[in-house]
């Protein structure tokens, strides 16, 4: 098992993903913690959630994206870029299955009309969610599981050579994976489901998933 992970936020925004993986033994480390310099040396890279994408980067005008970071959104797809080409894992949480969306060539719808059941509101909102067969998070959690979310947009066109893994009732995109590259991305918050509960999955078994999957990739 790899033991430190890159985790592509702004240093007051990733101290769940750090703690998390901490749990796990795996050193969490933000871009903004060290030398641009050092990014290439680390195994795994984390695109965690945040504000929402700049709508130019997938030829759209703003139409209710809200809390954009564009300098942040050039990284993140640098980074990706960097990784899809050395065939190195990555994990997108939430803002960051979008930019892997984006990245392949799709687009975000940018307000849901069923948002009030996925945007964060005083807390996570909570829903279930459907599995496609055969899937990893069907492997993991069964066909139908909870999740939570914070969230108040999704995947509209689907990128080039990914493919939806899980859905919420509403048809909204919850997971996708990459066909052929060690990319997987949802839209709810595993770093946020640390513990066995009756309402929701546990999202240490994503984490542990990816992270003990590092070996077959480098």
């Amino acid at each position: 098992m790899q033991t430190k992970v890159l985790i592509a936020g702004r240093t007051e925004q990733i101290e769940n993903y750090k703690r998390a993986f901490g749990k796990m033994g795996v050193d969490g480390i933000g871009i903004f913690e060290c030398d641009s310099r050092e990014w290439i040396e680390y195994p795994g890279l984390v695109l965690p959630g945040g504000g929402d994408l700049e709508p130019g980067l997938f030829g759209q005008e703003n139409q209710g994206s809200v809390n954009i970071d564009e300098s942040l959104d050039k990284i993140q797809l640098q980074l990706l870029s960097e990784c899809v080409r050395m065939q190195k894992p990555v994990l997108g949480i939430c803002k960051g299955m979008q930019v892997i969306n984006v990245f392949f060539g799709g687009t975000i719808r940018q307000h849901l009309p069923t948002a009030y059941t996925h945007a964060y509101e005083d807390g996570d909102r909570y829903h279930m969610t459907i599995a496609r067969m055969h899937s990893i998070l069907e492997e993991l959690y069964g066909v139908r599981f909870r999740v939570n979310s914070a969230h108040h947009q999704g995947l509209d066109r689907i990128g080039m050579g990914l493919e939806t893994i899980q859905y919420a009732e509403d048809q909204v995109v919850e997971g996708v994976v990459h066909k052929e590259l060690p990319i997987i991305g949802v839209q709810w918050h595993p770093e946020r489901l640390l513990e066995n509960n009756d309402d929701c999955v546990n999202g240490n078994r994503l984490l542990e998933f990816w992270i003990q999957g590092f070996p077959r990739y480098v």
